[in-house]
């Protein structure tokens, strides 16, 4: 049996599909599934099991012996979530409990870091073990993601095979939930609808002009590829980007969706809320030299492929992947 944490939400739900569309169905879900704007996510998936996340760890430490594949990749994701407590409590001892369990009962893990780890970039953007003690997250959602990498790289006692994937800027379906955290597609995909045009943030730094500023955008289909292709082989055990390894601008994504909904291009900029202007992130881009080099060959969804499948198939119709 595999387990998928998060699983009523954008990623984990995702996962679950993939895993179904491969055949896979002895899945055992995890999440809080009492959030009503969730339920589509995850009701007409196919598995064995769903286990509130508040219940899991007791029933993982009392059936470890029957889980063989284990991808953790529920959390609280909030970049703007302002408690320690609750960051810590979710997404960082939940992890460790998770983490000691797969040790002592040998099951693959995979689980989700961040690109939020990265902070400003002053250490670019490179997966390298060397590199991640230096790493400056700029709020408490990537502080919680960095505090787990380092501690379980100081693990002696670690599953047979494991793999911390730091996700870059996901965008694509199953994500309507989220709200202010959604995409900029979703947003843009949404405005459009509403009144003709896309607003932007402006920029607050020297070099980067209004809707200029650059992230690795990465479409989800492409992320769960990964992690199924991770699960299947087991190659070499690390921390790894995951990104398309080519940084894009938020003008590029805003225009591409006016394309995939085929109407005129009407852009317009914004004043930045005043609670990320410090912490935002003006440039990403994922160094995916590691993911090549372990055997992951296949081509990533440009961002107009993306944008027009998420687009035409998935939101036009408040479809779910």
């Amino acid at each position: 049996m595999r387990v998928v944490t998060g699983a009523a939400g954008f990623i984990g739900s995702c996962m679950v599909g993939k895993l179904n569309r491969e055949g896979v169905n002895d899945i055992i879900i995890v999440d809080d599934f009492t959030k009503e704007d969730r339920r589509a996510n995850w009701e007409n998936k196919q598995y064995i099991e769903k286990i509130d996340r508040e219940d899991f760890l007791t029933w993982f430490s009392e059936n470890a012996n029957k889980i063989n594949e284990f991808y953790h990749l529920g959390a609280r994701s909030a970049t703007t979530e302002l408690s320690w407590t609750v960051l810590e409590r979710l997404n960082l001892n939940y992890t460790k409990q998770i983490w000691k369990i797969c040790s002592e009962n040998d099951i693959p893990l995979i689980y989700a870091s961040s690109a939020a780890t990265y902070g400003a970039g002053e250490q670019e953007y490179d997966d390298d073990l060397t590199i991640i003690p230096k790493l400056q997250p700029l709020n408490l959602y990537g502080k919680s993601k960095q505090e787990f990498d380092l501690w379980q790289l100081k693990q002696e006692k670690r599953p047979p095979f494991w793999a911390g994937l730091k996700f870059f800027n996901v965008y694509g379906p199953n994500e309507y939930h989220k709200q202010r955290m959604a995409s900029v597609i979703l947003h843009a995909f949404n405005q459009i609808n509403n009144s003709g045009k896309v607003c932007l943030f402006k920029s607050y730094k020297e070099g980067y002009e209004d809707g200029w500023q650059l992230r690795d955008f990465v479409y989800v289909k492409d992320l769960v590829d990964v992690m199924y292709f991770f699960m299947v082989n087991k190659p070499k055990s690390d921390i790894y980007n995951i990104g398309t390894g080519h940084a894009r601008s938020f003008w590029d994504l805003a225009k591409n969706t006016f394309v995939a909904m085929n109407r005129n291009v009407n852009i317009e900029f914004i004043s930045m809320p005043e609670d990320i202007r410090d912490k935002y992130q003006y440039f990403t881009e994922a160094k995916i030299n590691k993911l090549r080099h372990v055997g992951y060959s296949e081509k990533f969804y440009s961002l107009e492929e993306g944008v027009k499948d998420y687009v035409q198939n998935y939101l036009i119709n408040h479809l779910y992947y």
